[in-house]
């Protein structure tokens, strides 16, 4: 009659055992998970670029597909670093010299359909880091342990970022001479920003028709849409108007500007052409039109010389600029195609 008690009380203890265990792998495969998904609605991706900055790995669903981290950084197979988002994540310049150049890429690059594998060899490459490295570290440690550096783990991944370096927001500092409105280099521009429209009335635009090939000294049409973006302010760069006035909306909330039309002949395809040259041709479009509805309007080119051109089109406030947009994450009000011609 006094066996039954016994066992009683050892299932109860099997039991603790057992639940401690699980507590125990979970909180580990939690941190684990956490460090290398970025894509969990139960994790914080800052851990991602923290897990990352600390092996100086390329996270694997960054290598796989940039969608799946929402945040952070990586530093890619050339040694550059590549901010994922718009940087919510800033690097230190201590990690950044210590990742230059000494990035390990995982040893495995999941599909964008498949969940990352926490196993994988690259999760532990770095043997400091690994979890077999100590024998005192096993599966077997004290509870209270793994829960200190569970806690150890978050508050890195919460702490304050590195707060940004500014070189400055003026000219005061510059060796420069000021710009005065004129298409001149080696000068500083005094003229401040403006303003910036909200997001949804951010510009945009688009090349929605343009040939794939033309006979050299041709004429031809490329037709241009645009959205939130009043074509009603032009400031000639020739006259002194080049990034002289500061951006402004009117009472819409949408920029006023106009947009460029421009075509290169390209010598390569292989490298960035040379900057200096003045295109082939070249319009700035300031029509009065243009609203929130996308409108199209159509850019006729005289004619080109024979080889390969770039066709590109993009979008200027009063004094040129390319307008801002509320998010580092917005694409810009630009397209370019390209045309055979000849």
């Amino acid at each position: 009659m006094r066996s039954s008690p016994s066992r009683t009380s050892g299932s109860r203890g099997d039991w603790r055992l057992a639940a401690a265990l699980a507590l125990i792998m979970a909180v580990g495969g939690l941190v684990a998970f956490t460090q290398f998904s970025g894509g969990s609605a139960g994790s914080s991706s800052d851990d991602v670029a923290l897990a990352a900055s600390r092996r100086c790995v390329a996270p694997r669903e960054a290598q796989a597909n940039t969608s799946r981290a929402k945040a952070g950084w990586y530093v890619d197979a050339q040694g550059a670093t590549q901010h994922i988002n718009d940087g919510q994540v800033s690097i230190s310049p201590e990690t950044r010299r210590r990742c230059a150049g000494n990035w390990r890429r995982p040893s495995t690059n999941p599909s964008a359909s498949d969940p990352v594998s926490t196993t994988d060899p690259s999760s532990s490459a770095d043997p400091s880091e690994s979890s077999s490295a100590d024998p005192s570290e096993s599966s077997s440690a004290d509870p209270s342990e793994s829960a200190s550096a569970s806690a150890s783990a978050s508050a890195s991944a919460s702490a304050s970022p590195t707060p940004l370096e500014i070189l400055g927001n003026n000219c005061d500092n510059s060796q420069l001479p000021q710009h005065d409105g004129f298409q001149n280099g080696n000068r500083c521009v005094t003229t401040e920003f403006g303003e910036v429209a909200n997001a949804d009335s951010n510009p945009s635009l688009l090349i929605t028709d343009a040939p794939s090939q033309v006979a050299a000294n041709t004429a031809f049409e490329l037709k241009v849409s645009t959205r939130n973006l009043v074509r009603d302010r032009f400031l000639a760069a020739g006259a002194g108007g080049y990034y002289l006035e500061s951006s402004f909306l009117n009472g819409d909330g949408i920029v006023r500007g106009h947009f460029h039309t421009a075509c290169r002949m390209l010598a390569s395809t292989n490298e960035a052409p040379d900057p200096a040259p003045v295109p082939a041709f070249f319009v700035a479009t300031e029509d009065g039109q243009g609203n929130r509805t996308p409108d199209t309007v159509t850019i006729r080119v005289p004619g080109l010389p024979a080889g390969l051109a770039q066709c590109a089109v993009w979008a200027g406030d009063g004094s040129h600029r390319i307008p801002m947009m509320q998010r580092a994450n917005q694409t810009p009000a630009f397209d370019v195609v390209r045309v055979q011609v000849g």
